[in-house]
C-alpha cells in the first residue's frame, strides 16, 4: 500500500465528504466510515443522533425545527423509530432529510420486521400488537428492511447501537452495577465513545476507557417533563440536548389515534412520571432477567 499523504485538520465551513466508505461486515455491524484515501484535510464532522422516536411525529418535527439541529454532516437514527402511532409519517420525515441518514436496529425494528407474515397477535401481547400495527402502517417491504438493519454502526470513530453493542434490548440504567456495564462494553476495543438509547433517559458515564452516552428519547422520554431528547456530536464530542414542545398535546393525539400502549404514552408525555421511578422499574426488569425470572 502506498504511503498515505500527510494529514492536517480544519474546521467549518469545509464539509466532510462521505463519498468513500467501507461496506458493512457480515458480523452484523453497520457501515464504518473513513476519510477517503488521498484527502489531505480532516474536517470537523457534526452528527445528529435521534433515538427512540416511536412514531411520535410531533416530537420529531419539533426536534428538526430546533435551530441547534441545523446543518449536520450526517444523521444517525439509533433504533426504535418504530413502533408508534404515526410510524409511516415519522419515516417519511427521516427519509426526506438532506444529510446522509444512517440507521441501526432497535428491538422495535426487529419486532416490526418479525410481524410481517406472522399470525395475528394475542390481544394481550402489547409488544406483538404494536409491532403488527406499525408493520401494517409502513408496509411489508419497509418493515422487513427495518428488521434487517445492523445492530451497530461506526461513524467518525463513534460506535452507535440501540441498547448495547451486543444486544438491541439490553437494559443499562444509571442504577446498573459496574459489572453489568463492564460486561456490556467489553467487546468495544477501538472506539472511545459509544452512543445508545433504549431506556429513554439520557446518561453520560465512563466505563473503563469507554465513554457511554445515552441519547435519550425523542418520542417517549422518561425524563419527567415530556421534552424531546436528542444528541449532537461535534468532532467526536457529545452534547446532550433537550427540545421542549407540546408533549401533552402530542400524547393526546397519539391516544386519540387509537394507539394501544396507553401506559407508555401517559408516563412519558401526558402525565410524565419521575425519571427515577421509571429507572427503578427498568432496573428491576434487568435484575429479573439476570436471575432468569
Amino acid at each position: 500500500m502506498p504511503e498515505a499523504p500527510p494529514v492536517t485538520t480544519a474546521r467549518r465551513p469545509v464539509k466532510f465528504s462521505w463519498s468513500s466508505h467501507m461496506a458493512a461486515s457480515r458480523s452484523g455491524e453497520g457501515t464504518a466510515f473513513a476519510q477517503p484515501y488521498g484527502c489531505v484535510i480532516l474536517v470537523r464532522v457534526d452528527i445528529l443522533a435521534l433515538y427512540d422516536i416511536h412514531g411520535n411525529v410531533d416530537a420529531l418535527t419539533a426536534v428538526l425545527a430546533d435551530p441547534r439541529t441545523a446543518g449536520p454532516d450526517a444523521v444517525v437514527v439509533g433504533g426504535d423509530a418504530v413502533p408508534g402511532p404515526f410510524a409511516a409519517q415519522a419515516l417519511e420525515r427521516l427519509d426526506a432529510l438532506g444529510p446522509p441518514v444512517h440507521w441501526v436496529r432497535g428491538n422495535g425494528e426487529r419486532e416490526v420486521g418479525a410481524a410481517v407474515g406472522a399470525p395475528a397477535p394475542d390481544p394481550g401481547d402489547a409488544v406483538a400488537v404494536t409491532a403488527a400495527l406499525s408493520a401494517a402502517a409502513v408496509g411489508d417491504e419497509r418493515a422487513r428492511a427495518l428488521g434487517a438493519l445492523p445492530l451497530t454502526a461506526v461513524l467518525d470513530g463513534v460506535r452507535f447501537c440501540h441498547a448495547s453493542p451486543r444486544r438491541d434490548d439490553e437494559l443499562l440504567t444509571p442504577l446498573s452495577p459496574p459489572a453489568r456495564w463492564a460486561q456490556a462494553l467489553e467487546g468495544v476495543t477501538e472506539e472511545a465513545l459509544v452512543v445508545a438509547g433504549h431506556t429513554h433517559r439520557q446518561d453520560d458515564r465512563r466505563v473503563g476507557a469507554v465513554r457511554f452516552v445515552n441519547a435519550g428519547s425523542v418520542g417517549l422520554p422518561y425524563e419527567g417533563d415530556g421534552a424531546a431528547r436528542w444528541l449532537w456530536i461535534a468532532d467526536g464530542t457529545p452534547h446532550l440536548r433537550r427540545t421542549a414542545y407540546d408533549a401533552a398535546g402530542a400524547g393526546a393525539r397519539m391516544l386519540e389515534a387509537g394507539w394501544p400502549d396507553e401506559d407508555s404514552v401517559r408516563a412519558a408525555l401526558v402525565a410524565p412520571l419521575p425519571a427515577d421511578e421509571i429507572t427503578r422499574l427498568f432496573e428491576e426488569q434487568a435484575r429479573g432477567r439476570a436471575r432468569g425470572v
